[in-house]
């Protein structure tokens, strides 16, 4: 219970470092900066993402290491009943396809955050 758990707010903290500086960025490259204006008008509580994005990727980091720890460390097992083995690796492989995929959304959120504003701006 405490993977899944962990698991689900690695995924919601890399999806917030989109929010932060990602998302931003790709909108206003795209020629979509009045869209995202009107977005941040609407929703005003998104802008506290972007004032504390040092915040936002740390916790998000921490988590996906957390993670990390606890998906490296060995000793998983399926049961040996068929269709709970059967459920247990396709749980395995959902598990491991979102935490990888929280740490390609942390690394492009990271770059847009940190790495982008030092190369163009």
């Amino acid at each position: 219970m405490i993977k899944r758990i962990l698991l689900m707010a690695s995924l919601v903290c890399s999806l917030s470092t989109l929010v932060c500086c990602a998302l931003p960025a790709l909108f206003v490259s795209l020629g979509a900066g009045a869209s995202l204006v009107s977005l941040l008008a609407n929703v005003p509580q998104l802008i506290w993402f972007s004032e504390h994005k040092g915040l936002v990727f740390g916790v998000a980091g921490v988590l996906l290491v957390g993670n990390g720890l606890i998906r490296g460390k060995g000793g998983r097992s399926c049961p040996t009943d068929p269709a709970l083995a059967v459920a247990c690796q396709q749980a395995q492989r959902v598990s491991g396809v979102i935490f990888y995929g929280s740490i390609v959304v942390f690394c492009f959120g990271a770059f847009f955050a940190f790495v982008a504003p030092l190369l163009f701006g």
